[in-house]
């Protein structure tokens, strides 16, 4: 099984700057709606239908995003997603925004969400099975802090370049 699932994306003239540039804020929105899409596709739910029959939902805490290569309007850019790490009511997923070739990482986002019951409005302990769902997605990376993985990936453009 594949560890990092991927969608394929165009980004879209409206979702950019006056210069052509994907706007920083979007990519925020083309990330979190590719990691959704990921979801439902390959752990066969829904965040709404997972929050419906459980009562309980993940709640970003952390968001850190590095944008390390500009992209155009009508460009074609694979979005993946994997689990970095799974603690008991936390846990952090890696997102990369690739190029179609996934020679070049134009942004990385690192999110940090809590599992949270929206009925007490207070954070649980993952359930196994969830424990076991995101495990099947889990890669462990060499790079254990933001920063250190930004400048790998960083070093990873240029010699791609």
């Amino acid at each position: 099984m594949e560890k990092e699932v991927a969608t394929k994306v165009k980004v879209r003239f409206s979702d950019c700057d006056p210069i052509g540039h994907l706007n920083n804020v979007k990519y925020l929105d083309y990330m979190f709606n590719a990691r959704e899409d990921h979801v439902e596709t390959y752990y066969g739910f829904t965040y709404e239908e997972y929050r419906e029959r459980t009562g309980c939902t993940w709640i970003a805490i952390q968001n850190e995003i590095a944008y390390l290569r500009e992209v155009r309007y009508n460009t074609q850019v694979i979005i993946s997603s994997k689990t970095i790490e799974i603690q008991d009511r936390t846990s952090k997923v890696e997102i990369l925004m690739k190029s179609l070739d996934e020679k070049t990482i134009h942004a990385v986002l690192w999110v940090t969400v809590i599992y949270f019951n929206v009925n007490t409005r207070r954070s649980e302990v993952h359930p196994q099975d969830i424990k076991d769902a995101f495990g099947q997605f889990y890669i462990s990376l060499e790079q254990k802090d933001f920063q250190s993985r930004v400048k790998y990936l960083r070093s990873q453009n240029a010699k791609n370049s």
